[in-house]
């Protein structure tokens, strides 16, 4: 067995025991997880006896946070997060663990007839004929969602109805009330109550985004914030995260 997995089984057996001091951990999350954390997070909670405070938002809010002086004790957020050297200082040392991806899809309301988007060209097309787009621009997966509407050349036919939602929660509002014909985000999101998902984006067009994790530099909870990330590879952890739509690891 090597020394990760040796770790690894460490922190479960931690997060999995009764907590002898009961820890307060403020968690930095990606805000397309938000869903997997309302049945994550009391889970984590029995089990542990630890408290989270969540605070969720697109990649530029959490690198934001994360830099802004308030202190923080995990982080489980998009890998573009890491990118920014800032944000990454604010992190321990070394490599994140990656807990889960998922990929890019479209919706439309429940009951609506699905537009084809079974290649790049029909893609397209599905976009040129829509009436509105929301997506969420300022975030890591709304910012893979417009490299893909920029590789097939439309940025600028489709501007007028494209509409720049500020949250995850905000596609599915605006595509449940009609506001906006198609949502275009991450399928785990997508998969939602009013909502029909068409598919996933075209192969070629396909992009992953990542959820990794690590302690926050300095955190008073290193043990606590550990447990956390142990919890989120465990096998109740990783049943959730499949049943949202997610792909572990």
């Amino acid at each position: 067995m090597n020394t990760v997995s040796i770790v690894t089984m460490i922190g479960l057996a931690m997060a999995l025991a009764p907590a002898a001091r009961a820890a307060e951990l403020r968690v930095l999350a990606g805000g397309g997880m938000a869903g997997e954390w309302t049945l994550l997070k009391p889970k984590f909670e029995q089990a542990s006896g630890h408290r989270l405070e969540i605070f969720f938002g697109t990649t530029p809010n959490l690198i934001k946070e994360a830099t802004s002086g308030k202190p923080f004790d995990v982080a489980i957020v998009p890998a573009e997060f890491t990118r920014d050297a800032n944000a990454r200082a604010k992190l321990t040392a070394g490599p994140t663990i990656d807990i889960a991806r998922v990929g890019l899809g479209v919706a439309v309301r429940s009951g609506a007839a699905k537009p084809d988007i079974g290649t790049a060209d029909a893609f397209k097309a599905a976009l040129l004929n829509a009436q509105s787009i929301a997506t969420v621009p300022a975030s890591a997966a709304g910012a893979q969602v417009m490299k893909a509407i920029e590789r097939v050349g439309i940025s600028d036919a489709i501007k007028g109805k494209l509409q720049a939602k500020a949250a995850p929660g905000e596609i599915i509002q605006a595509v449940t009330k009609g506001e906006a014909e198609i949502g275009l985000f991450l399928l785990n999101v997508l998969t939602a109550p009013g909502l029909d998902v068409v598919g996933p984006f075209p192969a070629e067009l396909q992009q992953e985004i990542v959820y990794t994790a690590a302690p926050a530099l300095g955190t008073k909870e290193a043990e606590a914030a550990k447990a956390l990330i142990a919890f989120l590879k465990s096998a109740d952890a990783i049943a959730i995260i499949k049943a949202k739509g997610m792909t572990p690891g």
